[in-house]
């Protein structure tokens, strides 16, 4: 279980960004490009260590509904149909600290891997 509570979940009006606010205080605007490319889904995370996939072209995808997962987490809907991922208050305060060079990261990945977060294609 999280040590982290969050106090508020808040979707931007152009559907880009959840601000969380924890009950420490801390506050992070997470971008919703950010949510869905590093989802803690199976379908990006794999069932495994190595099935990890990079998923291009989701530079402009909205939030479309945040859902409560038992008083852990919730599961975020995106407009691009995903919605498998359930973010646990502790990996959005992880993506809330770390999302920076998380995405730094996916970004690398994806110029590695010749693809663009404007371009749709099948992740690999």
């Amino acid at each position: 279980m999280s040590e982290f509570w969050p106090t508020e979940l808040r979707v931007s009006k152009d559907r880009h960004r959840l601000t969380v606010t924890f009950d420490d205080g801390a506050s992070y605007n997470l971008s919703a490009e950010m949510l869905r490319v590093l989802s803690p889904s199976a379908e990006v995370q794999g069932h495994g260590p190595g099935q990890r996939v990079t998923v291009p072209g989701k530079r402009n995808v909205q939030i479309i509904s945040v859902q409560p997962t038992g008083n852990y987490a919730v599961r975020i809907g995106f407009d691009d149909f995903h919605d498998t991922g359930i973010f646990t208050w502790s990996y959005l305060r992880e993506l809330g600290e770390k999302g920076a060079e998380l995405f730094a990261a996916y970004e690398q990945e994806l110029a590695v891997k010749g693809m663009s977060r404007d371009k749709s294609e099948k992740p690999r």
